[in-house]
């Protein structure tokens, strides 16, 4: 079993400011490296914030070269980063809840959310998923929020191969006790490595728990921020052991 430095980014967006957030996000990814990390996980919507209403402003296609500082850095860091964001993919003019995520090699992979949380229909559509990341000889599985509330997602990500369930949320204090208990749950039924990022601050209305975390395979939780704000929850994999890191985060404007 190789050795293994994945990264959950508690983030706390601006509302729907996508260059400041981009500009956020290329602090986020260097910090990263400096930790080692060879993977790296945004919150949902991350470069615009949980903001609905703004969506159809803010959507972007998945080839928009306003994106490209982060592309580059990837590659130049050696680092598979994920964000998310509005995305329209076909001529259909749908508007997905998306991630792309920008590969160490430097290709480009495409996720959208496929189960929607209520509300999010009068501007959402339903996405098709995504096939699972190699990330050395690791096959790492993405969601997005409300599609690891049903069972199946995550089945079918054990079913796949998956070594990891890596999940991109908006997850409130009211929700949080109901929603890591279902992801500590994945990670002891089906074996699976649980990393989830979570947002840092409020977003969209919402008042969001922070709290990213990652459960190893089998369900112990190895690491978990301790609140809100921005910072990386980081998890190592040594030997086949699992060791968890916190990192506060000072970011710019």
């Amino acid at each position: 079993m190789t050795d293994l430095d994945l990264c959950a980014a508690q983030y706390c967006s601006v509302a729907g400011d996508l260059d400041a957030n981009i500009d956020r996000h290329l602090q986020v990814m260097r910090l990263a490296a400096e930790q080692g990390v060879t993977f790296l996980l945004f919150p949902e919507l991350s470069l615009t914030g949980y903001e609905p209403s703004l969506a159809l402003a803010l959507v972007q296609t998945p080839d928009t070269a306003r994106l490209q500082p982060l592309r580059e850095l990837a590659k130049q860091l050696r680092m598979t980063t994920q964000v998310g964001l509005p995305l329209r993919c076909d001529a259909r003019d749908s508007i997905l809840i998306g991630a792309l995520f920008f590969g160490a090699d430097g290709t480009q992979t495409i996720y959208t959310k496929q189960h929607l949380h209520a509300g999010e229909e009068r501007v959402f559509s339903p996405g098709a998923g995504g096939a699972p990341l190699l990330i050395g000889d690791e096959r790492i599985a993405l969601s997005i929020c409300a599609d690891f509330t049903h069972a199946s997602h995550a089945r079918a990500a054990a079913k796949s191969g998956a070594g990891i369930y890596a999940t991109s949320v908006l997850i409130s204090e009211s929700g949080y006790p109901r929603d890591s208990e279902l992801l500590q749950g994945y990670a002891a039924e089906l074996s699976l490595g649980v990393l989830m990022a979570n947002h840092g601050g409020p977003s969209g209305g919402w008042a969001c728990a922070g709290r990213s975390a990652f459960w190893a395979p089998g369900g112990q939780l190895v690491v978990s921020a301790v609140g809100t704000g921005d910072c990386l929850v980081i998890a190592r994999r040594r030997q086949g052991i699992w060791q968890g890191q916190t990192v506060a985060l000072s970011l710019g404007d």
